[in-house]
């Protein structure tokens, strides 16, 4: 049994990068799956550069893969051929490199994900330690789809509720139902729902960047909420009540006789819940600003005047 030079199948040399072997992958699977392609050898073609791209897209195993390469060559070089290679050596002295203690199945070096005769026999549990053939079988590593990048635009209202949105990806519609909490550029990933692979394996993933909008009541500071609120000058002169919307409704908020303009009221846990942990919430807090009223009548300028001898 010869061996297998991945490189030649995917139609590269053995320094190409790993964005070359994907993308020869990628015009290779296209062009000789099974479903696009009637001819004979389509299946037998696409299952080589199916496993050629299992090795040589993994770090690890294409080290190995190469090391395997070296040690053949050099085989060939001195006069051996395929047919007198002893891979029961080989494979005892690699694990013996690799551990003293070693008793592991060059199958184990690829993680099973072979198809080829050579692959199976020398690289997906062919062959134990001692040199014994086995019957560990493999399925087949396809490459995983790309993953698809998308932003959606949310309120404040809704990082304080939660939000839903309908999706679109390839094609397929879906709806996605947000936490409350995110923040502006947050990104999240749904697993699977990415674009499809070309040849077979599963979907990528989608990764959704958050941008929330700016809004014109609320400044927000973590999950602390600060908004302006108008009080009339008698209230804030002798005190009472003003009605304030929150994002969880209207509150009756206390305001102290005597309150002057710019001073800030702390409503505990009526800011943002946080992502983690929506039982946790920040704060809001009201800078109040003192209405005054565009016009009096005689009567309130009077009293006013009354209040001004009153005071000097």
């Amino acid at each position: 049994m010869d061996f297998k030079d991945y490189y030649q199948i995917l139609g590269l040399t053995k320094t190409a990068s790993a964005d070359e072997i994907k993308k020869a992958y990628r015009n290779l699977a296209k062009k000789y799956h099974p479903d696009s392609n009637k001819d004979s050898d389509a299946e037998k073609r696409f299952k080589e550069i199916s496993e050629a791209y299992a090795v040589l897209s993994d770090p690890e195993k294409r080290k190995k893969y190469d090391l395997l390469g070296s040690d053949w060559n050099r085989h060939r070089q001195t006069g051996g051929s395929s047919d007198n290679f002893n891979w029961s050596d080989y494979i005892s002295q690699q694990a013996r490199q690799r551990s003293s203690n070693a008793r592991q199945k060059v199958g184990d070096m690829f993680g099973d994900s072979g198809l080829s005769d050579f692959f199976e026999r020398f690289f997906s549990g062919g062959f134990s330690q001692s040199g014994q053939r086995t019957s560990t079988k493999s399925k087949p590593a396809y490459a995983k789809g790309d993953n698809y990048k998308t932003e959606i635009t949310i309120t404040i209202e809704e990082v304080a509720k939660g939000a839903k949105r309908q999706l679109q990806v390839n094609g397929e519609k879906f709806d996605v139902t947000f936490k409350p909490g995110l923040s502006d550029g947050q990104k999240l990933k749904i697993s699977g729902k990415g674009l499809p692979a070309d040849g077979g394996g599963d979907k990528g993933d989608l990764i959704i960047s958050v941008k929330v909008s700016e809004d014109t009541i609320y400044q927000r500071t973590g999950n602390d909420l600060y908004k302006n609120i108008e009080v009339d000058y008698t209230t804030a002169v002798l005190g009472g009540q003003v009605k304030v919307e929150t994002l969880y409704g209207k509150l009756m908020v206390n305001i102290a006789p005597g309150s002057r303009s710019g001073k800030v009221l702390k409503l505990k846990g009526m800011g943002l819940p946080d992502y983690k942990s929506i039982n946790l919430k920040g704060d809001l807090y009201l800078k109040v600003l003192i209405q005054l009223p565009d016009n009096i009548s005689q009567k309130e300028s009077d009293l006013v005047k009354e209040i001004q001898k009153i005071r000097n």
